[in-house]
């Protein structure tokens, strides 16, 4: 062995696949090893997801944003009282603190949308697209709808969304939140649409849309995908894995799905 770097010739199938995706496939090799360039990458890419995870959510960013796109946020928390517990007990992510508690009390319900913000695994991918997420996802959404103030929530799980949700009223709520980063994407953010929200929903009643970023699925094109699902859901009276993402084509009209919520 000379221990120089061996790539794949430029004909064989991975070469050419390489282009379409940013997984560590047809790295090459250095012996029986990895050459140092990808194992560099490698490196940097571990501590991108670790300073992702550590990020602070930066709530006066993402709420400028809002309020310049006419929202009025309110900023809640769970019951976590730091980042290492929030790593350390993911059941504390899932319960309001007493002061939100409080807070969602001043809040006039019901309403048909609720959406959430939150920091998750990865602040770093809330700050860069939630806000403008939100706020493309809620021009879409049919003008008759009664929607909630935008919640910012720190140190939150997805299932924090159930309890808050039950506390408004809120008919469906969608939540915004940093995805797990893994090492090919620091910035990734998944969508979670839950209907009828309330403590002992499970994943089975939620439906995500995620790898949300640039480098995925493109913050323009998720914010249809999920405006669709939103009225499909509305419509349907259902959330989860009986929920399918069918094309914008495929839902009911928008005057007869404003009929139905008329009626219901």
């Amino acid at each position: 062995m000379t221990g120089r770097p061996l790539a794949p010739p430029a004909s064989h199938p991975i070469a050419a696949l390489r282009r379409f995706t940013d997984a560590r496939i047809g790295l090459g090799r250095a012996g029986a090893g990895l050459p140092t360039s990808a194992h560099l990458d490698f490196t940097e890419a571990h501590a991108k997801a670790r300073d992702a995870v550590h990020a602070a959510f930066d709530l006066d960013g993402v709420e400028k944003t809002l309020r310049e796109g006419g929202c009025e946020p309110v900023r809640i928390a769970s019951a976590v009282g730091d980042r290492a517990a929030y790593l350390r007990r993911p059941d504390l992510g899932r319960q309001l603190s007493d002061d939100s508690r409080e807070a969602l009390r001043q809040i006039q319900g019901p309403f048909d949308l609720l959406v959430i913000l939150a920091d998750g695994l990865s602040a770093h991918a809330a700050n860069l697209h939630a806000a403008r997420l939100a706020l493309d996802v809620l021009a879409l959404v049919p003008a008759g709808w009664r929607v909630a103030p935008p919640l910012l929530a720190s140190q939150a799980r997805v299932a924090l969304s159930d309890p808050v949700g039950e506390a408004l009223g809120a008919r469906l709520v969608l939540m915004l939140i940093g995805e797990r980063p893994g090492l090919s994407a620091a910035d990734s953010l998944g969508a979670y649409l839950t209907f009828d929200p309330k403590p002992g929903r499970t994943d089975a009643d939620r439906n995500c849309v995620s790898n949300i970023r640039p480098g995925g699925l493109a913050p323009a094109l998720a914010a249809p995908k999920l405006a669709a699902l939103l009225r499909r859901s509305r419509a349907l009276g259902f959330s989860g894995t009986r929920l399918k993402d069918v094309e914008a084509a495929e839902l009911p009209p928008m005057d007869k799905a404003i009929e139905g919520e008329a009626t219901d």
